[in-house]
């Protein structure tokens, strides 16, 4: 008599963040370029995070989010989101040398709900491909208690790739970096989950 199969654990729930809110922005179709791949990849059940859908408001909580006494409906729903997720992707513009405000107002919302989390980064820009945006986040996701992904992805001339019915179709190289940092993030959620508050 066969024994019975153990069910399926469930897959890790991966959050891409996208960061840009502007008009026009082509930050869009690569987040769903990294949306598909990841889907495609099969590890993760995926949920993209459009920062201009979401609207949050400038920071307008009384309480310090380390305390989680959220007061508006918008914080409990981010809070929700972001702590159903075991994983974390941010895609980022640069903006002046930096990432936008909005996505820095969405990681100040909270705080417990991004401990332990793995976290990669996808930039994009012209020539420098979004670098000191990434490097700032780095240091940001650092002090929430995020940990850095070895495998990140930097997409450099990032219109040149868009196609003519506005989707992005990066070359293969980017395709294959975008499938590594899916693999690292993949393990170190493995090793991170047991130690998440």
């Amino acid at each position: 008599m066969s024994e019975t199969p153990a069910p399926n654990a469930a897959r890790p729930r991966l959050i891409i963040i996208l960061g840009s809110t502007r008009p026009g922005r082509i930050g869009l179709p690569v987040a769903q370029w990294l949306t598909n791949l990841a889907k495609e990849h099969g590890g993760f059940d995926v949920d993209l995070a459009d920062l201009k859908e979401i609207d949050l408001p400038m920071m307008d909580e009384p309480n310090h989010p380390r305390l989680k006494k959220y007061q508006h409906e918008h914080t409990k729903a981010w809070s929700a989101r972001v702590d159903a997720a075991d994983a974390v992707v941010l895609v980022t513009p640069e903006y002046n040398g930096s990432y936008s405000a909005p996505l820095k107002n969405a990681l100040d919302y909270l705080s417990l709900e991004w401990v332990r989390k793995p976290v990669g980064i996808v930039s994009y820009g012209g020539i420098s491909a979004g670098s000191r945006a990434a490097n700032g986040l780095r240091l940001i996701t650092s002090v929430l208690g995020m940990v850095a992904c070895l495998v990140n992805v930097s997409i450099s001339m990032v219109s040149s790739h868009k196609q003519d019915d506005g989707t992005f179709a990066p070359p293969e190289a980017t395709n294959a970096a975008a499938k590594g940092m899916l693999d690292e993030l993949a393990k170190l959620d493995k090793v991170l989950k047991p130690l998440r508050p």
